[in-house]
């Protein structure tokens, strides 16, 4: 069921998403409710709700829409799990995970990302998001394991602390590959403890930096 959307910029955002398949009825309430253009940069509010990324400062971005709703969908939403996004960013997947996840753990390497991320997230309510500053390629112990992680940038292979900090049953996605392309990947930890891996598309991530990751430009 679609949710009722009063501004036809993002009704158009989400009928296109709508009509590439996605159907997760958590997922269309959070894109529906979530306010895109308090997460780009003023400059480009007019273009918020355009189907691809948009860059917000240090050589970062903010996802295509399309991209979030799809790697939001593969984590299986559900309100009791805890999930650990890595890559802040904007703030903007962090926000739709805020609706479809019971907690959300999110890990900035920036420390100023991180900081606008927090206040953008804090000024909408939605205080089930904790923003951290860290190397997200190594996953936050802390809080782990986590029923679902979510990275936001691609690293030239899956870090093995992500896999470490999945539950039995949790699901990582991941993009895979070198700079020019990668493949969206989920890695599953089954019941008894193995791993599954499985592609699912190509898609176009900025670079996972740190100790896991690419290094450090």
């Amino acid at each position: 069921m679609k949710p009722k959307i009063s501004d036809p910029k993002r009704l158009r955002m989400l009928n296109l998403i709508l009509d590439r398949g996605v159907s997760d009825p958590a997922v269309l309430e959070a894109l529906a409710r979530v306010p895109r253009e308090k997460f780009v940069p003023p400059p480009l509010r007019d273009r918020a709700y355009y189907d691809g990324p948009l860059p917000i400062g240090l050589n970062q971005t903010i996802s295509q829409p399309y991209i979030v709703a799809v790697m939001t969908e593969l984590l299986r939403p559900a309100p009791h799990k805890l999930v650990l996004e890595v890559g802040t960013g904007s703030g903007y997947q962090a926000a739709v995970l805020a609706h479809c996840f019971g907690k959300v753990v999110s890990i900035e390497r920036l420390p100023a990302l991180a900081a606008q991320a927090r206040d953008r997230l804090n000024a909408l309510g939605m205080h089930n998001v904790t923003v951290i500053v860290g190397d997200g390629s190594l996953g936050f112990l802390p809080r782990a394991p986590y029923d679902a992680i979510i990275v936001t940038a691609a690293g030239p292979s899956i870090p093995p602390n992500l896999k470490d900090q999945l539950k039995p049953g949790g699901r990582l996605v991941i993009p895979v590959g070198p700079h020019s392309q990668q493949e969206l990947m989920v890695v599953e930890r089954r019941p008894d403890g193995s791993l599954t891996e499985s592609a699912t598309m190509r898609c176009v991530f900025v670079p996972l930096r740190g100790a896991q990751a690419w290094p450090e430009a």
